[in-house]
């Protein structure tokens, strides 16, 4: 499992990449290769500089806040069919895997299950007692995550039926330029810049942290190989380019991991050599088997349009 999640972690942060490489386009107009790089700069500077990732970690909060509230002006303004979203998320007249094993990927598929696991344990929140607490968290993350995603759907959704063409390099922006202009087109860029730009580093320090106890040199030299996993996924996206492609691909990659490692931490929550006292729920076992096996269901079925992004 351990190196599973790392090799996600790779899609993933090559598209964190890409997202950066995206939003520099949005808000320079330069080429997404150039932004990426000059952003790989700036994370190692951000890794390398607690009290600078600590104002960057702020920074990325703030703009997260602001990105909500012009998220949901633009969906509102965009007028999008709310009755017919709402029927057809429960009654769809299609149903495509590729899609939802991206989506479900991109949200809770590879490190980004453990990420958060790893940020509680580095901060002396462990135990039985934590167990609550890092639920609590844990949903209101999620929760907070599907309602973005739907405000944000909503608003593509809104100005996709008015006939509006979406750009080839940054179709999420548009959205944000039909409805809310230049100012929200920029400020789109600085949120996704910012918001990526993070994700690189916690997503290097969390994907190599898997593998550290495999080999002794990462974990000697852990940090200097952080590094180097930054300049390799960027060194990647230069290459490949393609921002929106790898993007789709690294959700849909750590999309096909996650019934894999869901079943690896199903069956750790029952062996007690693992786990001790603790007793987990029973319902949330049965909705775990149930998840696993959907999503393993929908991986093997979406393989061949994976397969099919890069032609």
């Amino acid at each position: 499992m351990a190196f599973l999640v790392f090799i996600g972690g790779i899609a993933f942060n090559i598209g964190n990449i890409a997202s950066t490489g995206m939003a520099f386009n949005t808000m320079f107009g330069i080429d997404p290769r150039i932004g990426a790089a000059i952003s790989a700069i700036i994370a190692i500077a951000i890794f390398l500089s607690k009290e600078f990732g600590n104002v960057m970690d702020r920074f990325a909060q703030v703009l997260g806040a602001l990105m909500i509230l012009l998220a949901t002006y633009v969906a509102i303004a965009a007028h999008p069919p709310v009755g017919e979203v709402i029927i057809r998320t429960v009654a769809p007249k299609k149903i495509e895997f590729l899609p939802i094993i991206t989506l479900i990927g991109g949200s809770v598929g590879g490190y980004i299950t453990f990420a958060g696991g790893h940020r509680l344990l580095q901060g002396g929140v462990k135990g039985i007692e934590a167990v609550n607490n890092a639920t609590e968290s844990a949903t209101l993350g999620i929760i907070v995550a599907a309602i973005m995603r739907y405000v944000l759907f909503f608003g593509a959704l809104g100005i996709a039926m008015k006939g509006v063409k979406f750009d080839s390099v940054n179709p999420a922006a548009t959205p944000f330029l039909t409805v809310a202009g230049t100012f929200g087109y920029k400020m789109f860029g600085l949120v996704l810049w910012a918001a990526a730009t993070t994700s690189v580093v916690g997503c290097s320090f969390t994907s190599l942290s898997f593998i550290r106890t495999f080999f002794k040199s990462i974990d000697r030299y852990f940090e200097k190989y952080i590094i180097w996993f930054i300049v390799f996924c960027t060194v990647i996206f230069v290459i490949v380019g393609k921002p929106v492609t790898l993007l789709i691909f690294a959700g849909a990659i750590n999309g096909l991991i996650l019934p894999l490692t869901l079943g690896s931490m199903l069956l750790a929550s029952r062996n007690k050599k693992i786990i001790g006292d603790y007793q987990h729920p029973t319902i949330f076992t049965i909705l775990g088997i149930l998840v696993f096996i959907l999503t393993l269901y929908g991986s093997i079925s979406s393989l061949s349009e994976i397969v099919q992004l890069f032609k």
